[in-house]
């Protein structure tokens, strides 16, 4: 996926005084835990309703979002670390391991997304109607936007591109739900079950970016 890059470039860094800097890590160590939260929520929710309404779209969103609660953990213990004052470089050193292990993660989850949506498509299977995915996919449309806004903000105060580039990973999240909701929208109303599997393609080119930026080590040098 390409991810939008607006909200970043119309957040000004502006880095915060030394009295201001300890109160924007708090909030942004608070705004990483509450998306930890709610990416556990949310994969729950999601893998529960996939796996009854045997849709590939949701069972794929669930899934991505237990990678995203990986990558958010590794970026609240890299600013946990931060705040108790641990060497920087060491720090970043364990950071590119978790990040690569998530690339290879999101590769892989790439393929089953692939192999499984074809196979569909392929048998013609439809999936059910999937109301508790509907509202999940339309829930993360609102809250998602914004919390990934708060997180930018506190990315240019603190300067943090660690920050910086896991609230684009928020952000991105509300692409993937508009895409879930797409998918189960139009098999709910219009009976195009064929939408579900093509929106769990459609999340395909998004997963292969990420896994290849998080091989690379590319979100630690964002």
């Amino acid at each position: 996926m390409q991810r939008p890059q607006s909200m970043a470039h119309d957040t000004p860094t502006v880095s915060a005084t030394p009295p201001d800097a300890a109160r924007w890590m708090r909030i942004a160590l608070w705004l990483v835990g509450a998306t930890m939260a709610y990416n556990a929520v949310e994969a729950g929710v999601a893998l529960w309703a996939g796996e009854r309404a045997e849709s590939i779209s949701l069972l794929g969103f669930g899934l991505d979002s237990l990678i995203e609660l990986a990558a958010a953990l590794a970026l609240f213990w890299r600013l946990s670390r931060e705040w108790a004052g641990a060497d920087h470089e060491a720090v970043e050193r364990s950071e590119r391991f978790v990040l690569r292990l998530v690339g290879a993660t999101f590769i892989g989850l790439a393929l089953y997304v692939t192999a499984d949506a074809g196979w569909t498509l392929w048998a013609g299977e439809a999936p059910a109607r999937s109301l508790p995915g509907i509202a999940l996919a339309a829930a993360s449309l609102v809250i998602m936007p914004l919390v990934a806004w708060a997180k930018l903000r506190a990315a240019a105060r603190l300067d943090s591109s660690a920050l910086r580039a896991e609230a684009k990973e928020t952000l991105a999240c509300s692409y993937l739900s508009a895409v879930l909701l797409l998918g189960l929208g139009a098999n709910a109303l219009l009976g195009w079950w064929w939408m579900d599997p093509a929106a769990a393609l459609a999340m395909v080119p998004w997963l292969l970016k990420e896994g290849r930026e998080g091989l690379a080590g590319e979100h630690c040098d964002d």
